[in-house]
C-alpha cells in the first residue's frame, strides 16, 4: 500500500476505519458491494451517483466487453460514436451537438472553454458551494473552502472564475452590476455536493433570465443529476432553456464516460475547428458502448418506482430516529438526498455550514458499516438507490437505519 497516495486515487474515497482495519471492495453487483474479506454490504454512494442500474449490470458489460474485443483505442472515428451521440442527444432537447470526454470535470472544462470562445469574455459565475469539478478554475469556492461563504460586497473572485450565492435571488442581479465579463452561469439542479440543498421556487429561472439579459450563456451541470430523475436531463424538467449542459456518471453506469452537450450555434467554433479540443481517450468504444447500452435501459426503467421507494426511505428514516429521540431531516429528492442532524434541511449554503456536523455523520457512516450498509461519511454526502434497491433491499435499509439510531441515540437524542 506504500506507493498510492493516501491509499486511493481521489479523495473522495477515503473512509475511516473501523474497528482497526481500512475497506477495499473487491466487487459489485447490484444494489451490494463485497469487501476484501467477503463482507457484503448494501450500497447508498453507488459510483457517487454513476451507477443507476446497479453494479455490473448484465448488458451494459456485454455491450462493452464487445467493444473491448474490437479495439479500445482505434485511434481514428469508430463505428459506435455517431449511435453513442445521436442516443445521447435524443435525451436532450435542444442541446443537440455532442462532445464526449472522459469525466464530469472535463466536461465542465470543455463547457467553459466553450462559453468563453463563443462570449469572447473571461470569467465564469459559479454557485458557491457547488461542485463542478476539481480542476483549478471551477474548483474555487467548493464546499468547506473559506471562500463559499462571503458577506454581500465581499464576493470572491479569481481572474477566470467568480462565485454567486445559491437560492439568493438578488445576487446574480449585483453580479452583472459588478461584473460585465461574465461568459457563463453554471447552474447545477441543486446543490448536491453541499447535502443536497434544493433551489427555492423560481431561482433557477431567475438566474437564467438574468444571465441571458446580460448576454452570458447558461450551463447546465448535469454530471450528476441527469438522468437521474428522469432519462433526461433536470434542468429541462425544471423549465430551464440551458446554452450547454456537462452530462456523465448515469450516462455509462459506472463506466468512465461524460459529454458536452450544446446548441449548434454555440458549439460551431468546435465544428470549425477555430476551438481546440482533444482527448485521447474522449468517445473511445467502451465509453460509447456503455452509453448506447445504458440509455436504451434507461428508457425502460420505471423512474416513479425508483422514486417512491426512496422517498418511503427518506421517511422511514426520519421516523426512525425520531423515534430513539433524535431529530434530523433529509433534503433533495427520492433517489438522491441528504441527511441533516437538524430539525429542518438548509435552504442556503451558510445554514447548512452552521448544521453540518461532521462527528454525526461519520459515527452513522460507521454503525451503518457495522450493519451492512455503506454510506458516504462526511455531512455533505448524500444516500443514492438505484433500480437494484428493489423492495426487499430498501426494507434492510430500514433496519440497518434502526440499528444505527439505536446506537446513536445516547450521544445524540435531544442534540
Amino acid at each position: 500500500m506504500a506507493n498510492l497516495v493516501g491509499d486511493v486515487s481521489s479523495a473522495a474515497r477515503i473512509l475511516p476505519e473501523l474497528n482497526g482495519e481500512k475497506l477495499f471492495i473487491r466487487k459489485g453487483k447490484g444494489a451490494r458491494l463485497w469487501d476484501d474479506k467477503g463482507q457484503s454490504y448494501i450500497d447508498t454512494a453507488l459510483g457517487f451517483g454513476a451507477v443507476l442500474l446497479g453494479h455490473a449490470n448484465q448488458s451494459v458489460n456485454a455491450a462493452v466487453t464487445d467493444a473491448l474485443d474490437d479495439s479500445a483505442a482505434p485511434s481514428w472515428a469508430h463505428v459506435r460514436e455517431h449511435g453513442a451521440a445521436t442516443a445521447l442527444a435524443r435525451h436532450t432537447g435542444e442541446l443537440t451537438k455532442v462532445m464526449f470526454t472522459n469525466s464530469g470535470s472535463e466536461a465542465v472544462h470543455l463547457a467553459c472553454r466553450a462559453a468563453r470562445a463563443y462570449t469572447g469574455r473571461g470569467k465564469i459565475a459559479k454557485m458557491a458551494a457547488g461542485f463542478d469539478g476539481w480542476f483549478d478554475d471551477v474548483s474555487f469556492g467548493n464546499v468547506t473552502s473559506d471562500e463559499a461563504c462571503f458577506a454581500d460586497g465581499k464576493r470572491p473572485s479569481t481572474e477566470r472564475t467568480t462565485l454567486i450565492r445559491f437560492n439568493d435571488f438578488a445576487d446574480i442581479e449585483r453580479l452583472f452590476a459588478e461584473d460585465s465579463d461574465i461568459a457563463a452561469v453554471i447552474l447545477e439542479p441543486m446543490l448536491a455536493n453541499a447535502g443536497c440543498i434544493m433551489p427555492m421556487p423560481g431561482y433557477l429561472k431567475h438566474v437564467q433570465d438574468v444571465a441571458h439579459k446580460h448576454g452570458a450563456l447558461v450551463i447546465c451541470d448535469e454530471v450528476l443529476m441527469g438522468f437521474r430523475l428522469y432519462a433526461g436531463l433536470a434542468g429541462l424538467r425544471e423549465g430551464l432553456d440551458p446554452d450547454l449542459a456537462s452530462v456523465g456518471k448515469a450516462i455509462g453506469n459506472g463506466v468512465p464516460v461524460s459529454a458536452v452537450v450544446g446548441k449548434p450555434h454555440i458549439l460551431e467554433g468546435f465544428e470549425e475547428g477555430r476551438v481546440a479540443r482533444g482527448g485521447t481517450f474522449s468517445g473511445n468504444p467502451l465509453a460509447c458502448a456503455a452509453v448506447s447500452s445504458t440509455l436504451a435501459l434507461l428508457d425502460q426503467s420505471d423512474y416513479a418506482l425508483l422514486i417512491q421507494r426512496g422517498d418511503d426511505l427518506r421517511s422511514a428514516i426520519e421516523t426512525t430516529f425520531k423515534s430513539h429521540g433524535i431529530t434530523i431531516a433529509t433534503s433533495g429528492y427520492g433517489n438522491v438526498f441528504g441527511i441533516w442532524l437538524a430539525a429542518s434541511a438548509p435552504v442556503t449554503y451558510e445554514e447548512a455550514s452552521r448544521i453540518a456536523n461532521p462527528g454525526f455523520t461519520k459515527a452513522l457512516h460507521l454503525a451503518l458499516r457495522e450493519a451492512g450498509v455503506l454510506m458516504m461519511p462526511s455531512p455533505y454526502g448524500r444516500i443514492y438507490i438505484s433500480f437494484e434497491h428493489s423492495d426487499e433491499v430498501i426494507e434492510e435499509m430500514k433496519a440497518a437505519f434502526d440499528i444505527a439510531a439505536r446506537q446513536l441515540k445516547g450521544q445524540y437524542a435531544g442534540v
